[in-house]
């Protein structure tokens, strides 16, 4: 024993070590064919749908006036725009549901990685709700009354931010009615100086 008492909470889980995945990360065979999967996916069964719709809501909004088309080129331009907007929405939307399979594989470093964040992410949330019944419980104390932990997570999760200098957060021509002292300074012919 080193001194110190080593607290841990009954039932609490042990976080695992989230594996490293980095630029120079090579995904597995199951995991490139999830990659695949997922693509073919939010293309066909998001990204059409959603670029299709936008197009003829748009086109739709041309045609009764509601939206102008352009001069030279009539609607060809909105409905490009609308087009590129839906196919990325359309991705998007299909960002939790390729997640969810990849976390779904078993031997997957990716998958353990997402499990990991998500287990973290649950956990904090725990804690937070724990936090809350803490504070409610202390009704007749001060309100502003938390627990150390929670206050140890709330600044790691919270950003910190540094002051700003004065003279960065004022402008030069800003009158301000601040004026700057120069002391006059005499100086006798024997080189002694004194303030006025």
């Amino acid at each position: 024993m080193n001194g110190r008492a080593d607290f841990q909470e009954p039932n609490a889980e042990v976080p695992r070590p989230i594996p490293h995945i980095g630029a120079d990360y090579i995904p597995t065979e199951e995991e490139r064919r999830v990659f695949a999967e997922c693509n073919d996916e939010s293309f066909w069964f998001r990204s059409v749908p959603l670029a299709a719709t936008s197009m003829l809501i748009t086109q739709g909004l041309i045609s009764k006036g509601i939206l102008s088309s352009h001069p030279k080129y009539g609607s060809i331009p909105k409905l490009i725009f609308a087009c590129i907007m839906g196919y990325f929405a359309g991705k998007l939307s299909y960002v939790k549901t390729c997640q969810e399979k990849f976390k779904n594989l078993e031997n997957s470093p990716l998958g353990e990685a997402l499990r990991s964040g998500q287990a973290q992410r649950s956990s904090l949330s725990g804690h937070y709700s724990q936090k809350s019944k803490y504070d409610s419980d202390l009704s007749g104390h001060s309100s502003f009354v938390t627990s150390p932990a929670a206050d140890n997570i709330e600044k790691e999760m919270l950003p910190h931010y540094e002051p700003i200098p004065f003279s960065a957060s004022m402008n030069e021509s800003t009158p301000t009615g601040i004026t700057d002292h120069i002391a006059q300074v005499k100086v006798n012919k024997y080189g002694d100086t004194w303030d006025e």
